[in-house]
């Protein structure tokens, strides 16, 4: 049952933070997680500023210095089929495009999918965890299959969405508004580890929301992928996944973002991996480097150890799949 709260809808982003600025006030964009959030007693709310009116924040543009603009209030389902999108971001389309059912796409925002709340089961549950202000995360002794291998620090929480990987290995930025003015904040520090704040998963502050995520051109020469693993085909949150997105001149790599989703509270960047692949060749022996260097540091829990081969894999097919679509040049071959 939902608990009583006020509703409003402000026309413009200045009411929108005026009326955010009362405690007990949360957005509301798609609705697709505060609605269950509510419903399952994670948190309450006294009052929901709806920002679905607010027209300025829809939309995905290009700019004069090759840049992309897409609006907080995107849904999914417009990112996943946007042909600017997929022709310069192949990996942020497929990632949205991996994201939940083709009614949730329909319906969540790319702002709300990157600021959703984590999906552990004692979180979600009637258990007052560290998270919610306990003393004991479950997940330790617990059922932990789908919990982090990564970053885990007495919270285990993995990240849920599948477009924040995708957009740090974009180098994508937050543009934010809040009480004190805009501010940007690149995706890549956007979110927030356990082992820093356990009662939050990204940087934002009271009163504060997303207005748009801003995408710089890719150099001349990349590509991107986006492959998620998951428990079924017709829609899942990962198991583990990998965004990656490199820059190729034949198969050497020149430079590469390898960022893994589903096994770490947040988006986990290989800076290891990304070591490995840096000035070499795409090869049999650099791929199998490569997704060793993957699973370096993963500290599994006692149900979750599949998750590391689960990155091995991914992080070698993946690769294998770049390698094989550039033929090998002449001086590769002596």
């Amino acid at each position: 049952m939902l608990p009583k709260f006020s509703h409003v809808r402000p026309s413009s982003l200045r009411q929108a933070v005026q009326q955010l600025a009362s405690s007990g006030s949360h957005v509301h964009a798609g609705g697709t997680d505060l609605l269950g959030c509510l419903r399952d007693g994670v948190f309450g709310a006294e009052k929901i500023v709806s920002i679905t009116g607010i027209g300025e924040l829809r939309g995905i543009n290009s700019r004069e210095d090759g840049a992309v603009r897409i609006g907080a209030l995107t849904t999914l389902s417009e990112v996943a089929t946007s042909p600017l999108i997929a022709q310069n971001y192949a990996l942020l389309a497929q990632a949205a495009a991996a994201a939940a059912s083709p009614q949730l796409r329909n319906q969540g925002t790319i702002g709300g999918n990157l600021c959703q709340r984590p999906r552990c089961w004692y979180f979600r549950g009637d258990f007052q965890c560290l998270r919610k202000g306990g003393d004991t995360c479950f997940a330790i002794n617990g059922e932990n299959e789908f919990h982090c291998v990564f970053g885990g620090s007495r919270c285990y929480i993995v990240h849920p969405s599948d477009t924040a990987p995708a957009l740090v290995a974009l180098d994508a930025r937050a543009h934010i508004r809040g009480p004190l003015g805009m501010r940007v904040v690149p995706l890549g520090s956007f979110f927030v580890l356990p082992a820093l704040d356990l009662a939050r998963e990204n940087v934002l502050r009271s009163g504060e929301i997303i207005t748009h995520i801003s995408l710089p051109p890719l150099a001349p020469g990349s590509i991107s992928s986006y492959r998620k693993v998951r428990a079924r085909g017709s829609w899942d949150f990962a198991l583990a996944g990998l965004a990656l997105a490199l820059k190729l001149t034949g198969r050497r790599v020149d430079w590469s973002r390898v960022v893994l989703s589903g096994v770490a509270p947040i988006p986990w960047r290989s800076s290891e991996t990304e070591k490995v692949l840096l000035g070499r060749d795409l090869n049999p022996r650099t791929l199998r480097e490569a997704a060793d260097a993957a699973t370096r540091g993963a500290e599994p829990l006692s149900q979750n150890g599949y998750k590391v081969e689960l990155v091995r894999g991914i992080v070698e097919e993946s690769l294998r799949a770049i390698m094989e679509s550039h033929p090998e040049t002449p001086s590769e071959r002596t």
